[in-house]
């Protein structure tokens, strides 16, 4: 009885209610999403911007060097096999699943002093098999952010080195 107590007692300590995480703020993420580069040439940061999405699967669909506004997505399939096959057996034609996610990235590069600042965004959209939206999703990771600059970091530095 006391054993089944204790496992009873431990469920209940071991399942408490975690709060949820504090939503960031429009200007914490605006500071998360942005950085600046000691540079006044917008042309060479948005190329490395530009190199930087490249590298990682974006097809560019727009690039205006006078806005500074370099627009861009990336397709991932995520159909599994089994998600397919369960879900026509169990639903029939009628059936829906995860099919593709789309990210897109829009990047506005402009003249800040003697620096140059970049702004970042980028959306997840999650599509059944049908082509319906299933989600729309604002990433804002600081850790995505962070690895996006550190990159476009290494991009401006061998662009500088003629590399």
């Amino acid at each position: 009885m006391r054993l089944f107590l204790c496992a009873f007692t431990l469920c209940f300590v071991s399942c408490a209610a975690v709060p949820p995480p504090v939503p960031l703020s429009a200007l914490e993420i605006r500071a998360i999403q942005t950085r600046e580069y000691p540079t006044r040439s917008t042309t060479m940061v948005m190329k490395a911007v530009l190199n930087v999405l490249q590298d990682e699967g974006f097809i560019a669909k727009n690039a205006v060097p006078e806005l500074g506004l370099i627009t861009a997505t990336k397709e991932i399939d995520l159909e599994r096999e089994n998600d397919r096959f369960w879900n026509t057996f169990l639903g029939g034609r009628d059936a829906r699943w995860p099919k593709n996610s789309v990210i897109e990235a829009n990047a506005n590069v402009s003249e800040f002093g003697d620096d140059t600042r970049v702004r970042i965004t980028f959306q997840r959209k999650v599509f059944d098999n049908t082509g319906a939206v299933v989600s729309v999703q604002s990433i804002e990771s600081a850790q995505y952010y962070q690895e996006f600059f550190s990159k476009v970091d290494k991009g401006i530095f061998i662009q500088k080195e003629r590399i």
